[in-house]
C-alpha cells in the first residue's frame, strides 16, 4: 500500500452532507415560526398563566412539532398510511390558522396598548381574540371542503368555433384529491350533479387522488358513471407521479374515459369540430416514469391547423406552451384557488393566476378551476371548491 492509499484509508473522505443538512435546517425552521408563533401567542407573551398553565401549552406545542414531520412521512411517504395521514393533514391546517391569526393578533395587540390597555389583560384579549375566529374559520373551512362543490357557470367565446358547436357545455373537474378520509359518499355527489348539467364533454385536469389506485378504487368508482354527449377526457396532474400515475391512466381508461396522453382527439356536432387536446403534468419528465413528460407537440401532431383547439394540462403555468401552440383554450386546475387564506398569495408565486378566465398572447385563453376537492388539510377557507361548467360561444 502506498502512502497516499495508507492516508487515504486513515482519513476517509467524509460525505457531503450539505443537501440534507441544509433540508433539515429548512424544516427545523419552518416548524419553528409555524408552531413558535402559535406558542407565542396563546402561552407566552404578556399571559402570566400559572406555571401549571404554561408548561402544560409549551409542552403541547412542542409535542405537536415534534410529531409532525413523523406524521406527515408515515402518511405521505410511500407506504400511505392513512391514519396518520389525517393526524398530519388537520394539525397543518389547524396550525397554518393559528401562524396566521396570531400574527394579525399583533394588529390588535398594538391597538389595545395604544389603548392604554395593560398585560396581562390585554395579551389574554389578544389571546382569546385569536383563539374565537381560528375556531369559527376552521368549522366553517371543513364543512366548506367537506361539501360537494357548487356549480361554477363561465361562458367563454372562441372566435374559431364553428356555429354547430355553439352553446357547448363543457364540465371541468380536477383535484379530487381522493386521500385518506374516505369521500366516496361525496364522490357520488360530484357526479349527481355533473350528470344534472348535462355536458358534452366532461374533462378531469389531474390529481385524482392521493395514493395508489388499489387504495382509492371505491373513492374513484363513480367517476365511471359519469356521462356526456361527445368525450369524457383527462390528464395527469402532479399527484398521480407520486402514486403511479401509468396505472391511473389505465385506470381511467377502465372507467371509460380517455385518456389525454400527448394525444388529442376530435369532435364534432352540426358539421362543426373541435380538437379536445391534452399534456402530461409539467413536472411528469421528472418523475423518471417512461413516456411520461410534457409535450405540446405531440398532443397536437396531425391536428388540422384551421380547428379551434381546447387543451387540457394541469397547471396554468403550462399556458406558456399553449400560446405558443396556438390553442384557443387552455382549461387547468393545481391552485385550489389557494383552499386557505392567505396561501393565496404563495402560489401567485409560482403560478401566473389564482383561478377563473384569462387571457395569453392573442388567441388563448386560460380557465382555471378553483378545484373540486382538497389536498391535505381538510379545509377551504376564502377558496370555495367549484364544478366548473364552462359553455363555449362561437365567434
Amino acid at each position: 500500500m502506498s502512502v497516499d492509499e495508507t492516508v487515504e484509508a486513515e482519513n476517509p473522505p467524509r460525505r457531503r452532507r450539505g443537501p440534507g443538512l441544509r433540508f433539515g435546517l429548512i424544516v427545523a425552521a419552518v416548524l419553528l415560526l409555524l408552531f413558535g408563533v402559535p406558542w407565542w401567542t396563546f402561552v407566552w407573551s404578556g399571559n402570566r398563566w400559572p406555571g401549571a398553565v404554561f408548561a402544560a401549552g409549551t409542552l403541547l406545542f412542542a409535542a405537536a412539532a415534534a410529531a409532525f414531520p413523523f406524521l406527515m412521512f408515515s402518511g405521505h411517504g410511500p407506504h400511505h398510511r392513512d391514519g396518520a395521514a389525517r393526524i398530519a393533514d388537520t394539525a397543518l391546517g389547524v396550525v397554518w390558522v393559528l401562524f396566521v391569526w396570531s400574527i394579525l393578533g399583533t394588529v390588535l395587540r398594538l391597538a389595545l396598548a395604544l389603548a392604554g390597555v395593560a398585560d396581562p389583560v390585554r395579551s389574554r384579549i389578544v389571546t382569546a381574540v385569536v383563539a374565537l375566529v381560528s375556531i369559527v374559520l376552521l368549522i366553517w373551512g371543513y364543512a366548506e371542503a367537506m361539501r360537494v362543490s357548487r356549480v361554477r357557470r363561465v361562458d367563454v367565446t372562441i372566435p374559431r368555433l364553428g356555429a354547430g358547436l355553439d352553446g357547448l357545455r363543457v364540465v371541468l373537474l380536477t383535484d379530487t384529491h381522493y386521500g385518506p378520509i374516505d369521500r366516496s359518499r361525496w364522490s357520488r355527489g360530484v357526479v349527481e350533479v355533473v350528470n344534472s348539467l348535462q355536458p358534452d364533454v366532461v374533462a378531469h385536469t389531474g390529481d385524482i387522488a392521493d395514493g395508489e389506485v388499489a387504495q382509492r378504487r371505491e373513492q374513484a368508482a363513480p367517476l365511471g358513471d359519469v356521462r356526456a354527449g361527445l368525450a369524457r377526457v383527462y390528464v395527469t396532474g402532479n399527484h398521480e407521479y407520486f402514486s403511479g400515475a401509468q396505472r391511473w391512466v389505465e385506470h381511467m381508461a377502465s372507467l371509460g374515459w380517455e385518456a389525454l396522453h400527448n394525444r388529442h382527439l376530435v369532435v364534432t356536432r352540426d358539421g362543426s369540430s373541435l380538437i379536445l387536446a391534452g399534456v402530461d403534468d409539467r413536472t411528469a419528465a421528472g418523475s423518471g416514469l417512461p413516456g411520461h413528460h410534457m409535450d405540446h407537440d405531440a398532443a397536437l401532431a396531425g391536428a388540422d391547423p384551421d380547428l379551434p383547439v381546447l387543451l387540457l394540462a394541469h397547471q396554468p403555468q403550462q399556458v406558456t406552451g399553449a400560446v405558443a401552440h396556438g390553442v384557443d383554450l387552455q382549461i387547468s386546475g393545481h391552485t385550489h384557488g389557494g383552499q386557505i387564506w392567505p396561501f393565496h398569495y404563495l402560489v401567485r408565486l409560482d403560478q401566473p393566476v389564482l383561478q377563473g378566465l384569462s387571457r395569453h398572447g392573442e388567441r388563448t385563453q386560460l380557465y382555471t378551476s378553483r378545484g373540486t376537492g382538497f389536498w391535505g388539510p381538510p379545509f377551504r377557507i376564502f377558496a370555495p371548491s367549484e364544478i366548473s361548467l364552462i359553455t363555449l360561444r362561437a365567434g
